[in-house]
């Protein structure tokens, strides 16, 4: 990151779960200033929603100076994603592999809409720089957080909305295990010990029992992916 960019700032899509609050410690590593920005767009697990600002809390709790470079936080809310969507983040259904081969947790052209409304909100906040936990290395093989995605999008707003953006995905090509550990060197057991406690991930909404890391239903994809990240990054530590 250059000089030029640490005085600048960011706009996180900050969701409330693992990788987005792994972002945006990320970002405010970097940035002079960083905003975040959340959906409601009628998803089942909108328990994630309630988690941020506890998160932010923690945040703030953390580190002095990531506390003097949190901005803004902002919440759209976008029902019409989830009533074009049969998934089963947006529907009372099981999860289940399609017909297509992908997973029904899929919702079509959701990080295309988050990026764009993002895009929008940072267009008329003066910030170029947007931040998001895709990922193609560890993920449920959804088209949409693939790195040559990201790309066209980035090139799509710049283009349409004649502003320079950049997308910047610092987990592209990194597994749950090294979002763990990247989480651990950004912010050591701290960061570490929010995540697992206030974070959430699992797409079923379930914050009951906690486990070693954190809460979930543990048998979703979301969970599983999650517990065999946080068991490969201890057995490294």
């Amino acid at each position: 990151m250059s000089d030029a960019l640490s005085s600048e700032t960011a706009l996180v899509l900050f969701s409330g779960g693992q990788d987005s609050t792994t972002c945006l410690a990320w970002a405010l590593s970097r940035f002079a200033r960083v905003e975040t920005l959340g959906f409601d767009y009628g998803q089942r697990h909108a328990i994630e929603l309630a988690c941020r600002d506890r998160l932010l809390d923690g945040i703030k709790a953390l580190r002095a100076d990531w506390a003097a470079r949190l901005g803004e936080s902002h919440t759209l809310s976008i029902p019409t994603l989830a009533a074009v969507s049969e998934t089963a983040l947006t529907r009372d259904v099981a999860i289940a592999m399609g017909a297509d081969g992908l997973p029904n947790t899929f919702v079509p052209g959701r990080n295309l809409v988050f990026l764009t409304f993002a895009a929008a909100l940072a267009y008329r906040r003066g910030i170029s720089h947007i931040v998001g936990g895709m990922c193609e290395t560890d993920y449920s093989g959804y088209p949409d957080c693939r790195d040559e995605t990201i790309r066209a999008m980035q090139f799509a707003l710049s283009l349409g909305m004649a502003k320079t953006f950049e997308l910047h995905t610092p987990l592209m090509w990194i597994d749950k295990a090294a979002t763990w550990k990247l989480a651990h060197d950004l912010g050591g057991d701290g960061l570490v010990d929010l995540i697992r406690e206030q974070s959430h991930t699992c797409y079923l909404g379930e914050r009951g029992a906690p486990h070693d890391w954190g809460y979930g239903c543990g048998e979703c994809p979301a969970c599983s992916l999650r517990a065999k990240g946080w068991r490969e990054f201890v057995a490294g530590g």
